[in-house]
């Protein structure tokens, strides 16, 4: 089919986490494509036929196309015309535009195609297979070779193959052909056939096959044939859908035995240690991917499961690219069934031991962070069908050819292209949250981003609108696997409040958008609830406070297992179930549902553990495990769910579907918060409801597989007490999953605790400010939206606070004067800044330098060496002073004996976060 393409040393990627899991660790920022894939996922403007291109090689910078069409037009947006181009085009693989060589492949009785294409050794020769009866206008049968200098048949080549000619391989002196014939030249040589490469005379290698031949390749080493097809038999011997044979004589070498009888093989390539065969298979129980086997013995090295019928594989420099159309990965440990993934790149080898085999196959090696989207496109609807590398000016480019009509979302033909430098797409925007539950602590979390064709991504986390990150992490992904990446400040003090923003940034140093601010108000004292329940070792953990979709972030010590939002449940409901001002997620009953961010397995002991309140009297599942994401699990089990009736059913299968279900009576659909949790273990299942056992079982083992958790609905078939809807109408709030049977004693606890008082964040924004100019004394500046402060010549700050009066029960904990300064140069000051009391009167329209009031001398807190760029920063205030006039109006004066002025942004600014504002966290007396 095409040239066996070599490996290249040391471009092996070490990946980090066991399995399919992906690594997030800190470390530098790469400095390259992520290795080893080598080209971009960004394509490039490609001269595009008007049907399907089936085959294609390359030679000299030169790329050859063909197919069924009859015309190429230029790129959507590009110069040109419309060419006639029938059944075939050569283009320049620099810059996607047709050549000056013309060929027309055509058929007096039917539609004539090309289906394969291959170049000779010496890069002389084009030979090009299909059903056709002439090459511009010389007669020809199916087969036709073509002077690549000149562009012009070679009259004297002329092999009768009287059917498609679907699959071709060459080495000096002989041509290998694969199809639908019977005969050749008249001569019986069913399916294969070996001709002379410089003559077409027919050779005595015979390999005849009882079904057609789709793909046939030689061996490195020039000694044996692979074939692939779907056939049953080759000389009389039983192989199904791939053989070896001798080079010379077609003598069977090797049988297969392990690929389905419904699927074939529909392409095969080689590299220096190995072949790799591309799967397609019809119904049930199907081969649809790809097998790596060794050169060495012929005997399989590992075979990638998933499902989506494979039309091509390209090993390249230690990566194999597929086109496909994936789209269910499970069986390999990744994706679901779900959409569609046309092209991929994985390695050829794992890198380190095999895995053991499942199923008894080893599984495939991972795959890599490239992925063009592309569709299904005309014909079959199969999307890609065929690829090629090809080089010039020491750029390589991979061409991609097949029924597709749009790659990564924009029209583009049956043809496109993707080079090895000049990557220019962003990493997607990263989605991020903040939480704190004790003083001096703060996480941030996000989901972690998406780049077409960098897995590795460099995130830097900004604090509180500075323009220097805080923290630089580096994490991997990929589309179908975007795990929780976090970083921890413990650098915040109790009762300030702070903001953040994340950017991803791709190996070439494209860089996303800043992230929507996270922010979060550092409490005075630990938070009972939310601390228990990470102390008490959760690995998921769904507090939904969360203020953007479909984020959920998870706020476990190190479990990093967010959650994804289908069909945009309701955010940041209140009250939600404990004390505090954490909010809970509302679900509808019919649709909405968060399920975890990445594929996992549940061992043998667990906890699941949430809140919830409705009036629903349709039931419908809480939270629960199963193998599929946005689409209804297949299998699925460990779940709590609610009959129609308000009942509660903890349910796990170990085989057969055990239950422990709440009393007759106890039905909890009265709209209150209610607390559910259900563990299994050695000691079996236990449900409790509001920290009392409501039943146990003698269950201790639970089905294995590998899925996500899920909140708010799945799939309920089957099971005991079914309720009519899958789906959960109500709010769900504190959802914890744990690797260990929590004790009721614990449980217990964590039920008190949501009682537990808690701290309350008050936030006010200035009612009123201003400041005066000892330069212009006669000058008000209460509409301006610039504050400033300096000793000499004097500008003095005024705010004025609404202040609250401690909750019943509590008292102040901690106070903070939060600003920004603005973005002017030179805004930040070397001086220090002291806040005092404002003990006269003032007013932001009449209040000048020569009317200023009067300022208290004890200051309630000090603000010092404020950088340039504007940024929030916040001054801890005396707690005391600040406690005595609660519920009054109260003013406060900013001022410095320097000559460095501050500039802040007043309330009447309209940039983010401008307004001064006090932070007053209350807690317990």
């Amino acid at each position: 089919m095409r040239r066996s393409r070599g490996l290249t040393a040391a471009l092996v990627l070490s990946l980090a986490g066991a399995g399919t899991g992906i690594g997030l660790v800190l470390m530098p920022q790469a400095s390259a494509i992520t290795q080893p894939v080598a080209f971009t996922a960004d394509n490039l403007p490609t001269w595009q036929p008007n049907g399907i291109v089936w085959a294609m090689d390359e030679a000299n910078g030169t790329v050859f196309a063909g197919g069924t069409f009859s015309a190429v037009r230029p790129p959507e947006g590009g110069s040109g015309a419309e060419q006639d181009a029938v059944n075939f085009v050569a283009l320049d693989a620099a810059t996607g535009a047709p050549t000056a060589c013309k060929l027309s492949f055509t058929i007096g009785d039917g539609t004539a195609t090309v289906r394969t294409l291959v170049v000779s050794k010496d890069k002389k020769t084009l030979y090009a297979g299909g059903y056709f009866g002439a090459v511009n206008g010389t007669p020809v049968s199916s087969l036709a070779a073509i002077d690549i200098a000149s562009c012009t048949p070679k009259a004297s080549f002329h092999p009768s193959f009287p059917a498609t000619v679907r699959g071709l391989a060459v080495t000096d002196d002989t041509l290998y052909a694969a199809g639908d014939f019977g005969t050749v030249e008249g001569q019986t040589r069913e399916r294969f056939a070996a001709v002379d490469a410089s003559t077409g005379a027919l050779k005595p290698f015979t390999a005849n096959a009882d079904e057609p031949g789709r793909a046939v390749e030689v061996t490195p080493d020039g000694k044996n044939v692979l074939l692939g097809g779907d056939f049953f038999s080759v000389n009389g011997s039983n192989t199904h859908a791939l053989a070896v044979v001798d080079a010379t004589t077609g003598k069977v070498a090797k049988t297969y035995s392990t690929i389905p009888s419904n699927s074939v093989v529909k392409d095969i390539s080689t590299d220096a240690t190995g072949f790799y065969t591309g799967n397609e298979g019809s119904g049930g129980g199907v081969f649809d991917g790809r097998i790596g086997l060794r050169l060495s013995d012929f005997g399989e090295k590992w075979r990638d499961r998933c499902l989506g019928a494979t039309q091509f594989v390209l090993p390249y420099e230690g990566v194999l690219y597929s086109s496909s159309h994936a789209h269910d990965c499970t069986l390999e440990g990744q994706f679901p069934d779900g959409k569609r993934n046309f092209l991929l790149a994985q390695l050829t080898d794992h890198d380190g031991p095999a895995p053991a085999p499942v199923d008894g196959f080893v599984r495939s090696p991972r795959k890599l962070g490239w992925h063009p989207t592309a569709n299904d496109g005309l014909g079959e609807g199969i999307g890609p069908r065929v690829m090629a590398v090809a080089a010039k000016n020491d750029v390589k480019y991979m061409w991609v050819g097949g029924e597709f009509t749009l790659i990564n979302g924009k029209p583009q033909q049956a043809l496109t292209r993707f080079a090895s430098t000049g990557d220019v797409g962003a990493p997607t925007t990263p989605v991020a949250s903040a939480d704190s539950v004790k003083p001096g602590e703060a996480q941030v979390r996000w989901r972690t981003s998406y780049d077409q064709d960098d897995s590795k991504l460099t995130y830097r986390v900004y604090r509180n609108g500075s323009a220097s990150p805080v923290a630089t992490v580096a994490a991997e992904s990929l589309e179908w696997e975007r795990p929780q990446a976090s970083w921890t400040d413990t650098t915040v003090k109790a009762g300030q409040s702070y903001t953040y923003r994340v950017t991803a940034t791709d190996a070439a140093g494209n860089t996303s958008a800043l992230s929507a601010t996270a922010s979060v108000t550092i409490p005075a004292s630990v938070q009972t609830y939310p601390n228990q329940v990470r102390a008490d070792g959760a690995q998921l953990y769904w507090r939904f406070d969360d203020t953007v979709s479909p984020y959920v972030a998870d706020s476990s010590v190190a479990g990093n297992t967010s959650g994804v939002q289908l069909n945009a449940p309701a955010l940041r409901q209140t009250p939600g179930a404990v004390t505090g001002a954490s909010t809970s997620m509302g679900f509808n009953g019919t649709s909405q549902q968060v399920y975890s961010d990445h594929r996992q397995t549940v061992g043998t002991a667990y906890t699941i553990e949430t809140w919830f309140k409705t009036n629903t009297t349709r039931g419908g599942k809480l939270v629960g495990f199963g193998s599929n994401t946005e689409r209804s699990s297949g299998s699925y089990d460990k779940h709590v769910y609610m009959t129609n009736n308000g009942r509660l059913v903890f349910g796990a299968s170990n085989g057969s579907a055990k239950t422990v279900s709440t009393g007759l009576f106890d039905t909890y659909n009265d709209n209150k918060w209610h607390h559910v949790v259900a563990t299994q273990g050695a000691g079996g299942m236990t449900l409790y409801v509001d920290g009392q056992n409501k039943g146990s079982l003698n269950s201790a083992s639970t089905q294995t597989y590998a899925g996500y958790w899920h909140v708010g609905g799945d799939n309920l078939s089957g099971w005991p007490t079914r309720p009519t809807s899958n789906f959960f109408a109500g709010q769900l709030d504190e959802t914890a999953i744990y690797p260990t049977a929590l004790t009721q004693a614990q449980v217990k606890n964590h039920f008190d605790l949501a009682k537990a008082p808690s701290d309350t964040v008050s936030k006010v924004t200035a009612s009123e400010d201003t400041y005066i100019n000892q330069g212009a004394p006669s000058t008000a500046y209460g509409t301006s939206a610039s504050l400033a402060v300096r000793g000499t010549s004097a500008y003095e700050t005024y705010l004025r606070f609404n202040l609250p009066a401690a909750p019943a029960g509590q008292v102040l904990k901690s106070a903070s004067l939060q600003v920004k300064t603005t973005t002017q140069a030179g805004a930040g000051t070397a001086d220090t800044v002291s806040v005092v009391p404002v003990t006269g009167t003032w007013s932001g329209a009449g209040t000048t330098f020569n009317t200023k009031p009067t300022l208290g001398t004890t200051p309630l807190g000090t603000l010092s060496a404020v950088p340039d760029g504007s940024a929030l920063h916040n001054v801890e205030l005396d707690t005391t002073a600040v406690s005595a006039v609660l519920g009054t109006s109260y003013s406060m004066g900013l001022t410095s004996t320097g000559t460095d002025p501050l500039w802040l942004w007043s309330s009447e600014a309209t940039a983010a976060d401008a307004a001064p504002q006090l932070v007053l966290t209350f807690g317990p007396k």
